[in-house]
């Protein structure tokens, strides 16, 4: 039982890190190799809904492509 309630406690408490490293705006967790937008696969699937910053960097692309 002892056993079980430290492996609680760590597992809560490493949560809990998690969670204030979200609230202060820590950079997320990446992956080694850069994720798809190192190799140029950024949502190739197409976005439904994107979030503001890819609307922002789609407005941004389309308005050079129109210079």
């Amino acid at each position: 039982m002892n056993t079980f309630l430290i492996t609680l406690l760590v597992i809560g408490l490493v949560f809990g890190a998690m969670a204030i490293g979200v609230i202060l705006g820590r950079k997320p967790i990446g992956g080694s190799c850069g994720g798809l937008g190192a190799v140029g696969l950024e949502c190739e699937a197409g976005c439904a809904k994107p979030c503001s910053k890819r609307r922002a960097r789609l407005k941004a692309a389309e308005a050079e492509q129109q210079h």
